[in-house]
């Protein structure tokens, strides 16, 4: 191999490994951002466990955390919880999320 291949495939390998990274965050922020609507919506034990399983599973359905608030908003909504409340969450849990998977 030359330089120039070897800086290639550390390139991709740190493309990849960065991909993979954010998608774990994104994983975790949403599992977090499931709990707290959970204990919102008055769930406990395996229920919350389970909506915080959803939250995840919605975001797999479509590219980009838009279609999570709009799960979230409908969610709580009966319980007066508005979007930028959600956001505001949103953005919380990303920062945990982000230190927890990096701390491991």
């Amino acid at each position: 191999m030359t330089s120039f291949d070897n800086r290639e495939a550390a390139f991709e390998n740190r493309f990849a490994h960065d991909a993979e990274t954010q998608f774990r965050i994104a994983a975790r922020r949403n599992r977090l951002l499931g709990d707290w609507a959970a204990v919102k919506l008055g769930l406990s034990g395996d229920e919350a466990a389970a909506y915080a399983k959803s939250i995840v599973a919605t975001d797999l359905e479509e590219a980009g955390y838009e279609i999570v608030i709009r799960k979230l908003t409908a969610d709580l909504a009966p319980a007066g919880i508005d979007e930028v409340t959600i956001r505001a969450q949103l953005a919380e849990q990303a920062e945990t999320a982000r230190q927890q998977i990096e701390s491991e």
